[in-house]
């Protein structure tokens, strides 16, 4: 009875140890949820530079009542988008952390590096998870883990602020490009995070899209960054949602709009 009861606890302990070696092992597959900088060839020159630079800015700022988060289609208001940037928000103490080439985990990074310190912005806006689809094909219940990591760090750090929370916008030229269903399948689980108090959900995607559903390039001349068009059509679509969770006046489009 002893020795059957030793082997039963060595048993007991066997499986335990597998268990947790199987849940550690689960923790560290997942990408989209594991903090990292960001180790792209192309990128790693200029990515960290751009995040000490950030570091600096935010703290020469007085304060941040916006804040926008993402990938290099948030990047780009700083360059095709800089027009209309200037009057949707350089009066709204804007601040832009968009990186090129960044995934859920890149974000998650830098929030845990600085770029969200000590400030309380009235709005968030949030959009990423494209680089997710693009780089690696990552499995859309992950890519959409990986977003509620962003979602719930940036509440935990800044409680009051509402997050806007946009639908990862459309790719490729046609409704049946495999990486726009991917993202399409990402904004079906993202919307789910949606509480209808501090996390608002909005999908613009149908503002860029033909009646047949391909993407222009009149508007993401390589159907996935938008350009100037496309920076207006973003800014004017969701407007009257940001300016309700700022408690600001509706910015009316420019006639060229």
């Amino acid at each position: 009875m002893k020795l059957n009861g030793a082997l039963a606890f060595a048993s007991f302990l066997i499986v335990g140890a597998w268990s947790g070696a199987v849940a550690q092992e689960t923790a560290v597959a997942v990408p989209a949820l594991t903090p990292e900088v960001q180790t792209a060839e192309w990128a790693v020159q200029w990515w960290g530079s751009r995040h000490e630079q950030k570091l600096k800015e935010l703290a020469e700022m007085q304060k941040v009542d916006l804040l926008m988060v993402g990938d290099s289609i948030t990047h780009g208001w700083e360059s095709a988008g800089k027009k209309v940037w200037d009057q949707y928000y350089a009066h709204r103490n804007a601040f832009n952390i968009g990186f090129s080439g960044d995934r859920t985990e890149q974000v998650l990074w830098r929030f845990e590096n600085g770029e969200i310190e000590g400030i309380s912005p009235k709005a968030a806006v949030v959009m990423i998870g494209t680089n997710n689809t693009g780089h690696r094909q990552d499995d859309p219940d992950e890519t959409a883990a990986g977003v509620k990591a962003i979602l719930d760090k940036l509440n935990a750090k800044s409680p009051d602020t509402k997050i806007l929370l946009l639908a990862i916008f459309p790719r490729g030229e046609s409704p049946d490009d495999k990486l726009r269903k991917i993202n399409d399948a990402i904004n079906e689980r993202i919307r789910e995070f949606a509480d209808g108090n501090n996390i608002v959900y909005l999908d613009i995607s149908d503002k860029f899209l033909a009646e047949d559903g391909t993407l222009p390039k009149e508007i993401m001349p390589d159907r996935l960054h938008p350009n100037p068009r496309g920076y207006a059509i973003w800014a004017e679509a969701i407007e009257p949602t940001l300016a309700k969770l700022m408690g600001d006046e509706v910015v009316a489009p420019s006639p060229s709009e």
